[in-house]
């Protein structure tokens, strides 16, 4: 029987993802990141999740990355043609929905590229973040050189990569990697209560908004207004945008039907 190395939880629109391989804090072998996909592939079809926490297993790890005796085994040729099927398709980076990232330990290497792709990132106070890829003769070969530049700053990016070095949860809240830093304990609570402020806006207007933050942010300024201006327009058309005001003239709470 296969073991389930992503487990995928309901929580009434909530779901909440763990990646299940604690004994090896959680590190990513090809059939972890076949079922992750998988899993989000379903989040993301399913019209009944609005948004996702992702966290990991444990207490010790978030994921401590790839799985290196996996890796160390595979021939040239093997690890070069599961790079180009992941080329073709990111589940976390094409994600079309709100994506959390609850760490709740340490997010090493391809751990750390994992949140680098979600919208916004708690961090348990024992949470460790690395990219340590140099140490072990390569480069962070999963978006982390170029997703950590535009996350921290270039100066900040060069020094974690250059160094391999790893840095606790303060740092990391300093330099602008995770959004919040809370005890252990409040960890899931806390990513859960913020996406279920999410969850209480309008679907259509959550969608579009963070479709320009994370479309424009690639852009120059000038074609990321024109983004906007587009995104605007469409979110005039839908029945959410004269709830909205409905709403709040008649002093009731929206009933959103998310069209």
């Amino acid at each position: 029987m296969e073991k389930v190395k992503v487990i995928a939880e309901n929580r009434a629109g909530l779901a909440v993802i763990t990646l299940n391989r604690p004994e090896v804090h959680n590190a990513v072998d090809e059939d972890l990141r076949t079922q992750l996909g998988s899993v989000m592939a379903r989040a993301a079809a399913d019209p009944e999740i609005g948004a996702v926490v992702l966290t990991g297993a444990g207490s010790r790890a978030f994921c401590a990355g790839m799985d290196l005796r996996e890796f160390a085994a595979a021939s040239v040729s093997v690890i070069a043609r599961r790079r180009q099927r992941r080329a073709r398709a990111n589940p976390l980076a094409d994600f079309p929905k709100p994506l959390i990232a609850a760490v709740n330990g340490a997010a090493l290497g391809l751990g750390l590229e994992l949140i680098l792709q979600c919208d916004i990132v708690i961090a348990a106070a024992n949470a460790s973040f690395a990219l340590a890829e140099v140490r072990r003769g390569i480069i962070p070969g999963n978006g982390g050189t170029q997703r950590l530049a535009r996350r921290i700053g270039q100066g900040r990016a060069m020094e974690l990569i250059l160094t391999g070095r790893t840095v606790d949860a303060a740092s990391a809240l300093a330099y602008g990697l995770v959004e919040y830093v809370v005890p252990a304990e409040e960890l899931l609570p806390r990513a859960e209560a913020l996406a279920r402020e999410i969850l209480a806006n309008a679907p259509v207007a959550v969608q579009l908004a963070r479709e320009a933050v994370r479309r424009g942010f690639e852009l120059p300024l000038a074609e990321g207004l024109r983004l906007e201006d587009d995104l605007v327009g469409i979110t005039f058309g839908t029945e959410d945008a004269r709830e909205g005001p409905l709403a709040f003239s008649q002093k009731r709470p929206p009933r959103w039907r998310g069209e």
